[in-house]
């Protein structure tokens, strides 16, 4: 007998941010939105109802998402606050700029004004600030880092109030970014589980498998002590 797929409403992050210096340069990242998009065209072929929030990518939406743009930190914010209360679960694979400039110039810089001096303020720490409100919702955030990835990996879980954090790392041997092979390292508060060299479709299923089992036991009515 085929086990009944229970439907939820799930919101999925994906893709950089860009913060603009000028009406021309901007401060990015390497994100290509990848596993983001996989995790929405995964989680809509289960039946579920998909908002996928992207930022710049050159990927094709998936068919019966619905996809809204952004561009930076800020609007991301923006985006994530306006579909927070109809979240059932809420997967942020978007890298956001931790910085972003003070001042944006109107004119584009030019090289013979000398180097200009740029400087930088905190963007909105968006996953930490879902965490301080998601009460009975699933929260999956990801972590990308150069060194110390299980250390750094349960710290961000913990204050963040994450569910879930799935961590890979980035070096020389291991370029997380594209449709690849990652190896990747699923942290929750009941421990650590390796996935080594999984392609990015399968490791989007795994996700969406554990996040189909947290919701359900974050739904089940607490038994009285």
């Amino acid at each position: 007998m085929k086990k009944r797929q229970i439907k939820h409403n799930i919101l999925i992050t994906a893709g950089p941010t860009r913060e603009f210096i000028d009406p021309i340069r901007f401060i990015s990242n390497s994100s290509t939105g990848t596993i983001g998009y996989l995790l929405a065209q995964s989680a809509k072929r289960r039946g579920n109802d998909v908002v996928l929030l992207s930022g710049p990518t050159h990927l094709k939406p998936p068919p019966g998402v619905k996809t809204v743009s952004f561009n930076s930190a800020r609007e991301l914010k923006n985006c994530s606050d306006r579909f927070f209360d109809w979240a059932d679960i809420i997967i942020c694979t978007a890298a956001v700029a931790d910085f972003r400039p003070a001042k944006v110039i109107n004119r584009k810089i030019k090289k013979e004004k000398g180097v200009p001096e740029i400087k930088l303020v905190r963007n909105p720490d968006i996953l930490k600030g879902l965490g301080r409100k998601k009460k009975n919702k699933v929260l999956i955030g990801f972590a990308l880092e150069t060194e110390n990835l299980i250390e750094n990996g349960l710290k961000k879980l913990k204050s963040k109030n994450l569910d879930l954090i799935v961590a890979n790392m980035h070096s020389k041997k291991s370029f997380p970014f594209g449709k690849r092979q990652v190896t990747a390292f699923l942290i929750d508060r009941e421990g650590v589980q390796k996935h080594a060299k999984t392609s990015k479709e399968r490791l989007a299923r795994i996700i969406l498998d554990r996040a189909d089992k947290l919701c359900y036991i974050l739904k089940q009515p607490k038994k009285r002590r």
